[in-house]
């Protein structure tokens, strides 16, 4: 394969990749019997498309990236707004962005405990009590303004407290380490 051939064929990747693909209300989106969504645009049938936030805690109904259910993840499209969608497809997109997103809010702090590098933490959430681990040498812990926060644990399951302020001054001073 000559040179040029070979760049011709990284630039078309590259321009595949960069294209920025706009899903509408007029795509077809469905429901599959196991509860998963396949999506038909442009005239192919994508099925398990992964439904993911480009934004999620900022605007989080607003720039919804569908993804192809495979390793690569490759980008299908772009919905910019969910409220311009139809009820029906709404619903079923904003139910698989609350599986994926699924994020425990914080409500007390009974213990958060540091041993060999890693904060072991129990809590009580709107979901119920929790026991998790996250790794002191890591970026766990992300501030998302001066009094909210994002935990991701060893397993990568994401926690929020919304307002380190409306929390005791006892379980503050646990949280010291963090903030």
């Amino acid at each position: 394969m000559a040179e040029n051939d070979s760049l011709n064929i990284y630039e078309k990747e590259a321009e595949e990749m960069t294209a920025l693909k706009k899903i509408t209300a007029e795509n077809k989106f469905e429901r599959t019997s196991g509860g998963f969504i396949n999506l038909t645009f442009e005239g192919v049938t994508y099925e398990r498309v992964k439904v993911v936030r480009l934004f999620p805690f900022t605007d989080a109904n607003k720039f919804i990236s569908i993804r192809q259910n495979n390793d690569k993840a490759k980008e299908i499209g772009i919905i910019e707004d969910l409220d311009e969608l139809n009820k029906e497809t709404k619903e079923m997109l904003e139910e698989q962005l609350r599986l994926n997103y699924f994020t425990p809010v914080i409500e007390k702090i009974y213990n958060i405990k540091d041993e060999y590098g890693y904060a072991y933490f129990h809590v009580k959430t709107d979901k119920g009590e929790c026991k998790f681990a996250i790794n002191m040498a890591s970026n766990a812990v992300t501030k998302l303004s001066d009094s909210r926060l994002i935990i991701a644990d060893l397993d990568e399951n994401r926690f929020e407290i919304r307002d380190v302020n409306a929390l005791t001054q006892k379980e503050r001073r646990k949280l010291d380490l963090f903030l």
